[in-house]
Parts: C-alpha cells; sequence; structure tokens
C-alpha cells in the first residue's frame, strides 16, 4: 500500500503543477461566468418587437386578429443598475413577450411576392394570409415566418387566432362579447409537486451543468490514465519501475493519482460554479430568467457517481493504455471509451422527458450508463431506493470485475513491445498472468 501512495503522489504532484492544469481550472469558471453574465445581457437587450401583415379579404377578422395581437402583454423586460454594494452578476431579466405592430391588408395580385420581398429584406417579421371559407372548403390560415427559429412570434399568432375564432363563433351564438372574454380568460397554474419544491427548468440546468462536469472529467482524467502508461511505456521507465513494485501497485497508484486531480479540478470548478449562481440572479434563457439550484442531495450523488465512473472507466482507459503501443493506437482504441458516453448523451433525452420510464430504468442499471443516467434518474425523477442501491451495487460489482481482468492485461501488456494485441493473444495474456 505504500508504493501504491506513492506513485499516486507523484501522478498528483507532477500533474497539477502542469500549466495545462491551470489554465483549464482557471478557464472553466470563468467560461460558465461569462455564460451566466451573457445570457442576462442577451436576455435584456434583445430586440422583441414583431412587425406582422395580416392579409384577408375578410377585413373584420383581420382587424380582430390585429387588436388581438396588439393588447397583448406590454414587454417586461427590466433591468436594475448594479449598487456598489451589489454583484456585477445583479441584471435581471423578467419574462418578456413579442410586442406586435399588425398592418392589416386585403390581397392582390402581386400581394404575395412583395411581402417574400419584405421577409427577405427584413422590413417584416412574418406575414399570415387567410383564406375565408368557400361553398366547397373551409377557410384556411398560413402563417408565413422570416425564420422559422422563431417559435414565440408563430405561437403567439396561433394563439391569437385560435382566441378570435373562439370569440367569434361565441358571438355567434349569442354571447356578448364581455361574457366571451370572461369564458376566455386564462389560469394561472401554479406546479406544486416536486417534492424538493424547485422549479423543473432550474434542475435541469443545475443537471446540466453538473453531467457535463461528470462526462468532462470521466473522459479526460480516465484517458489521461491511459496516456500515462503509453508515456512511460515507451519511454522504457517500467522496466526499472518493475524492479521495485507490482504491476497492481503501479496500476492502483496512477488511477488514485489521477483521479486525486479529477476531484481537486471539480471541487474548484463546483466551488466557482456555486458562488456564481448564488451571487447571481438567475440565467436569461429564451427570455426568461430561471435561477439554478443545487441542492445537497445532488451534490452526494455526483460525488458518488463520479467516483464509481471514474473508476469504471480509468480500469478500461488502463487496459487500453498497456494494449496500445504508441499513442496513436490509443486513439485508434479510444472509441471503445468513447461509445459509452456518447450514448449517455443520446439517452440523456429520454431521462429528461421520461426519467420514470421502463426505458429509462433499464438503462440507468447498465453499469457503462450508470454514473450519468443515474445521476440523472434521481435529480429529475423519483426512482426507488432499491434501484438506485442496485444500479450502485452492480456497477461497484462490475469495477471488481474490470479490476480484475485490468490487472492481468496490466501485469503483461506494460511489457509487450511490437504489434497490437489480438483477442486470442489476450486471452492468453490473462492465462500467463
Amino acid at each position: 500500500m505504500h508504493n501504491v501512495w506513492l506513485i499516486a503522489q507523484r501522478e498528483y504532484i507532477a500533474r497539477v503543477r502542469t500549466r495545462g492544469f491551470i489554465i483549464t481550472t482557471v478557464m472553466i469558471p470563468l467560461v460558465m461566468v461569462g455564460f451566466i453574465v451573457g445570457s442576462l445581457f442577451l436576455g435584456t437587450h434583445q430586440n422583441m418587437d414583431r412587425r406582422i401583415v395580416v392579409v384577408s379579404s375578410d377585413l373584420p377578422l383581420a382587424q380582430a386578429m390585429q387588436d388581438e395581437l396588439q393588447k397583448a402583454p406590454a414587454d417586461a423586460a427590466d433591468a436594475t443598475i448594479p449598487t456598489p454594494s451589489a454583484s456585477p452578476l445583479s441584471l435581471r431579466a423578467a419574462a418578456r413577450s413579442p410586442k406586435f405592430t399588425v398592418d392589416v391588408m386585403r390581397p392582390a395580385t402581386n400581394t404575395r411576392a412583395t411581402l417574400d420581398r419584405n421577409l427577405d429584406d427584413n422590413q417584416i417579421d412574418g406575414y399570415l394570409w387567410i383564406e375565408p371559407p368557400t361553398p366547397n372548403s373551409p377557410a384556411t390560415f398560413a402563417y408565413t415566418p422570416r425564420s422559422s427559429s422563431d417559435q414565440v412570434t408563430s405561437a403567439a399568432v396561433t394563439g391569437a387566432l385560435n382566441r378570435v375564432l373562439l370569440r367569434r363563433q361565441l358571438a355567434h351564438r349569442g354571447v356578448a362579447s364581455p361574457e366571451a372574454d370572461a369564458l376566455m380568460q386564462s389560469v394561472e397554474v401554479h406546479t406544486l409537486r416536486e417534492s424538493r419544491h424547485r422549479d423543473r427548468a432550474s434542475s435541469m440546468i443545475s443537471i446540466g451543468v453538473l453531467f457535463f462536469l461528470m462526462y468532462f472529467v470521466i473522459m479526460l482524467y480516465g484517458m489521461n490514465v491511459a496516456r500515462s502508461i503509453i508515456e512511460e511505456k515507451t519511454s522504457r521507465i517500467f522496466e526499472v519501475l518493475l524492479s521495485a513494485v507490482r504491476p497492481e501497485e503501479m496500476m492502483a497508484g496512477k488511477i488514485l493519482g489521477v483521479g486525486a486531480v479529477g476531484l481537486t479540478q471539480v471541487g474548484i470548478w463546483l466551488a466557482s460554479i456555486l458562488i456564481a449562481v448564488a451571487r447571481s440572479h438567475g440565467i436569461s434563457i429564451g427570455g426568461e430568467l430561471i435561477q439554478p439550484s443545487f441542492t445537497g442531495q445532488q451534490l452526494a450523488y455526483f460525488l458518488v457517481f463520479f467516483l464509481l465512473g471514474y473508476l469504471f472507466y480509468s480500469c478500461i482507459a488502463a487496459a487500453l493504455g498497456a494494449m496500445a503501443n504508441s499513442e496513436q493506437e490509443l486513439q485508434q482504441m479510444n472509441i471503445f471509451l468513447m461509445l459509452p458516453l456518447i450514448f449517455c448523451f443520446i439517452a440523456v433525452g429520454t431521462m429528461i422527458t421520461t426519467p420514470d420510464s421502463n426505458i429509462a430504468r433499464v438503462l440507468a442499471l447498465i453499469p457503462p450508463f450508470t454514473p450519468l443516467l443515474m445521476y440523472a434518474r434521481v435529480s429529475l425523477g423519483h426512482p426507488a431506493t432499491w434501484e438506485v442501491a442496485l444500479s450502485i451495487a452492480l456497477l461497484t460489482a462490475s469495477i471488481a470485475v474490470l479490476i480484475w481482468l485490468t490487472s492481468r492485461i496490466y501485469r503483461v501488456g506494460v511489457l509487450m513491445y511490437g504489434k497490437r494485441p489480438t483477442v486470442v493473444e489476450l486471452m492468453r495474456w490473462l492465462k500467463y498472468s
């Protein structure tokens, strides 16, 4: 155990003193803070004015659309000027709604072509073309936006059109306008289902940040274990080291030392993020102010699954490093480490939308996916206690098996040079050890 500690200490000190460690440790929090400040700045300065044209031969209907869109809630965004005692991140961005300027016109021969040119010239943001009903066909409605990504404006136009048509149908049935407005009055529903009393959007942001950190560190420092083995293997230092320590001790020391570097860096990043979040009023996304929040349970699960995930993937990386003969070969075999992590990124959408579905429950119990996907489940869903315990037990058992296999591959592979081993040769290595 003394040799393991010495190797881990050497790996830790050698890495924390590098320029790359210092640069990444400082840059990641700055990027996070820059994202918060930038989102607030963009949220308070984005232009929400929209110019829409309503084209219809039914002028009363077109004018009703004009009135409905232009009476939308006024722009509620504001920004507070930071006082000397306030944080520079104390800009606030309230939820914003588009402010519409609506023109009404009758259709003519070249109206559509003219409006298309206006769209291309950025003179208007969209136009709504209404074809009145005929004896053989119902009325048709077609909205052409300047940008297909402007879903907020498209949704506002669709909602206003539905309200106008509903009000017109109620009027045809003898319902007076004040009564129709009362019937169509929307209600505000407050969701209090979350046991942690957190907004779901805030939770998703928090999970996204921690998910990214976990993925980044597992990938970066897992591969650092393999690179460290390649460096010493190609420089033929192993012959000297193995005269004093056993291969298993060397592998354990490298995994623990590099893992400690990752924990140090993650600790600094998390502290910086928590300080930035605590001193800010939130992040503006789509004009809506969202306050991220990290709970003690989230951070505890993050630490548990981070450690287990790092051990799982670093064992695989150590085996890959022992099998490879150069950095180029290691890059080619890197796909075996990347595929499970890439799949986790693909599957995280399922975890966000349906964290308690059967497919989410099954995927979170598969050891290569457990560190990332079960962490997302316990943060966004409601897994049973036995599911979390089973996932940790399965992952721990998988790590034990990997350590057993990797130590035997490592014992022979670190001294093997030449061609890349085949599956048959790997089986022989296991028998030799």
